[in-house]
């Protein structure tokens, strides 16, 4: 009898220790992109058992439950439950939420952090928006955000306003995961072109200064470009996109994950010929991609890279007899951009049982960047001459970037220290060039430019120099009261370059060197609602092109250059707050502040059309952003954004001479600063055409000054674009109307400060369709 009662515990606990032994097993992915969730909740709905997935989206169960019932979520999507057996390794892809609310962003302070304790503004577009959108050029995503205003110069070119007027000053910061595309004082507000639009998976937003842990020119914003992970499942895209005025694109990408290797490989080749404006053909070819290998769930090696050719002619702005009687004809055949662009990081990041996670990265940037520019035509009204240059900048970097962040028990709170070095040794020339200006039957407007002479005798610029970008920052966390979190952070920045200047045969170094500090707090009032507030300081040295670049009018000391121009310094206070209601159907958040700038770099423009770069004394930046969701049912989903803002000159000097009839313009808006902005859309997923979609969006751009004296102001516009698809077994059918109603309008207007001066218009494209098929293929679960 024992010896019975012994064989049947000793199988019993045979069988047991097999099942705890096979267990359940999985990983759990994103729908839309393929990629793992890193730290999504797993839980048996019938035990009380739960768990978290690691980076590479995967979760384990021990003692297991037969036929057991998983439930499992995470911020940013819709929850599943599922039924396994236990034994069976599974793979579950959870669907993105419509809420841009609840989700977890690496902006704020480049670690995985919940939107909701973040205490500034700050959006997200979601891998959804941006598959959906099929951008041919990046503004047509980026446009979307709150606040956010990209403006189309053609071509992918472009200028940005993120609480601040159309710009193309060294005031907005473009990453690349989590990495600065540009070393400090090497500014090109058109870099975003150099990015990869296809091998984006999510893009997020900083709005106001975030220098306390990204440094100086993140001080409008700055915009971080996620680029696509290997993916859980076996994926390959390939597709192919065109419009009517001669633009053609294939695109390609693929990836998956073997055991603890993974890779991504994604890119397109672009090309455009004889489109709606004369002279503005251009090539791109992009290329990303990303290894990763995990040497344990904790510990992983990514490694990047970045490569880009741009070559574009620059059709330019034109004058308002062509712009409104839309003759879209280039005053010149001979003007270009020309981009060669290479990025590379290596990191190694490391995650600690506390929470606790460190990070070592090292990067390197190589960038060519020549042209013979359309705005750096200088002509005089009535003139049958004129003078255009043609220039260079090119740098290589080499650089470290680390950081670890510590949690504590004590007050729940989270220490973040880090420290940056970026060697980059830089160069730049410009030189002259002698054009001839055919003239219109009116005399005073120009109809076509012509080459006479390259003068590579006379020089606009040509310096060298090496820079060197150090800095350390520390971030505290801690929930000061229940539900109130507090965040204080502190960063130390120099930018030192030695220099030689060929113009004038001078050498030496130079610096600049700021604190900039940052405090604000969250409050969670339940049921999705919350408040924030914080004060922020950010600040922006000169750039070197302008520190380096002789004047066009000498200054009233007798400077021919720049040296003497000061660094932006900015104070941001903002408070805003966000809400779910209507059982969470829809959500809202709201952002205001108050930004003011002392030494902000303007460039005001000459009667022959070059600018003269001046620091104003002080400026006023003040406003509202705002972003609705609304989504009833699946078949709709609604989203409105924008801002209402002033742009507005304190105390600025416009010019000292006694013959200049304006003195100062204080109280005046900046040029190019509209007081209204906004993005709206309404989507329709039907139930009855199962995998169809379509959007209508609304894009308005109220009327604004041209020039800092407000004699004359530009209407502003309103367009609309509609997007179509279809995905049908992998295939995707997509057509993108964009400006629907064939709305004639400039995405730029501007204008001198002089009675003779005329306005100049940045065309924008009539109505245009674009068509494009996509086949993905995706591996078995």
């Amino acid at each position: 009898m024992n010896l019975k009662i012994f064989l049947q515990a000793l199988f019993l606990y045979v069988c047991a220790h097999a099942a705890v032994a096979q267990g359940i097993e999985g990983s759990v992915f994103d729908t839309q992109t393929k990629e793992p969730i890193p730290g999504a909740t797993v839980q048996i709905v019938s035990a009380n058992l739960g768990t978290t997935t690691d980076n590479n989206g995967h979760f384990a169960f021990n003692n297991a439950v037969s036929n057991a019932v998983l439930r499992i979520s995470s911020i940013g999507f819709s929850a599943k439950e599922v039924r396994i057996e236990e034994g069976k390794r599974i793979k579950i892809g959870l669907d993105a939420a419509t809420e841009n609310l609840q989700s977890v962003v690496v902006t704020g302070n480049r670690e995985a952090t919940l939107r909701t304790e973040s205490p500034i503004a700050i959006s997200k577009l979601t891998p959804r928006m941006i598959d959906e959108a099929k951008p041919t050029a990046m503004y047509e995503i980026v446009n979307k955000v709150p606040g956010v205003m990209m403006v189309n110069l053609g071509n992918e070119q472009h200028s940005m306003a993120i609480r601040q007027p159309f710009t193309t000053n060294a005031y907005f910061l473009y990453m690349e995961d989590g990495v600065p595309i540009r070393p400090m004082g090497v500014f090109n507000h058109n870099s975003i072109l150099e990015f990869n639009q296809f091998a984006i998976s999510s893009v997020e937003v900083v709005k106001g200064p975030v220098s306390s842990i990204y440094g100086p020119e993140a001080v409008g914003g700055a915009i971080n470009f996620i680029t696509q992970r290997p993916t859980l499942l076996p994926t390959a895209k390939i597709g192919v996109q065109a419009d009517q005025w001669g633009y053609k694109r294939i695109q390609y990408g693929a990836g998956g994950m073997i055991g603890k290797f993974g890779v991504y490989v994604g890119g397109f080749v672009a090309n455009q010929r004889d489109a709606w404006m004369k002279s503005s053909d251009y090539d791109k070819n992009a290329i990303n991609a990303r290894l990763e290998y995990h040497f344990t769930p904790s510990t992983r090696l990514i490694y990047t890279l970045a490569y880009s050719k741009y070559d574009s002619q620059t059709s330019g702005s034109v004058d308002s007899l062509a712009f409104y009687s839309r003759q879209y004809v280039s005053t010149t055949d001979f003007t270009y951009r020309k981009v060669s662009s290479l990025r590379s990081r290596l990191t190694l990041e490391k995650d600690w049982k506390n929470g606790s996670q460190t990070f070592l990265t090292a990067f390197a940037r190589k960038n060519e960047h020549g042209q013979n520019p359309n705005y750096g035509i200088r002509w005089t009204s009535g003139q049958t001459t004129a003078k255009g240059e043609i220039n260079s900048s090119d740098f290589k970097s080499l650089g470290v970037l680390a950081q670890h962040s510590q949690r504590f028990s004590f007050l729940n709170s989270k220490l973040i220290t880090g420290a940056v070095f970026d060697f980059s040794p830089s160069n730049y020339w410009s030189y002259q060039i002698d054009l001839a200006a055919q003239l219109r039957a009116d005399g005073k407007s120009v109809e076509k430019y012509t080459i006479v002479k390259e003068r590579p005798d006379i020089k606009n610029a040509d310096y060298d120099a090496d820079i060197k970008n150090t800095a350390a920052y520390t971030q505290y966390d801690f929930e000061l009261l229940p539900k109130l979190r507090v965040s204080a952070g502190l960063r130390y920045d120099r930018m030192s370059f030695t220099y030689t200047n060929f113009l004038d045969n001078t050498s030496g170094n130079k610096s600049y060197s700021k604190v900039t500090p940052k405090i604000g707090a969250t409050y969670d009032l339940g049921k999705g609602k919350g408040i924030y507030a914080n004060y922020s300081r950010g600040f922006s040295p000169p750039g070197l092109t302008s520190v380096f670049r002789k004047r066009t009018v000498p200054a009233e000391n007798g400077d021919l250059f720049y040296y003497n121009l000061k660094p932006a310094e900015f104070n941001n206070a903002e408070i805003g707050g966000w809400a779910s209601v209507l059982d969470n159907k829809v959500y809202i958040d709201l952002a205001f502040y108050q930004m003011n700038g002392r030494n902000e770099l303007l460039n005001v423009r000459l009667p022959d059309n070059s600018y003269d770069y001046q620091s104003a004394g002080k400026t006023l930046h003040r406003g509202a952003e705002f972003g609705v969701t609304y989504k009833p049912t699946k078949e709709f989903f609604f989203r409105f954004g924008g801002t209402t803002a002033i742009h507005r000159y304190e105390e600025f000097i416009l010019s000292s001479r006694e013959s200049d009839a304006v003195k100062n313009v204080n109280g005046k808006d900046m040029p190019s600063s509209p007081r209204w902005l906004w993005n709206t859309e309404f989507s329709y997923y039907p139930k009855w055409f199962k995998n169809f979609r379509s959007s209508v969006e609304w894009q308005h751009v109220a009327s604004y000054y041209q020039n800092q004296i407000n004699s004359v102001k530009y209407e502003g516009y309103d367009i609309l674009n509609m997007r179509f698809g279809y995905n049908w077994k992998g295939v995707e059918l997509f057509t993108n109307v964009l400006n629907l109603t064939d709305v004639l309008y400039a995405t730029n207007a501007t204008r001198g400060n002089n009675a003779t001066d005329r306005t100049t218009y940045n065309a924008a494209a009539p109505r245009t369709f674009v068509f494009g098929v996509q086949y993905t293929f995706t591996g078995k679960k």
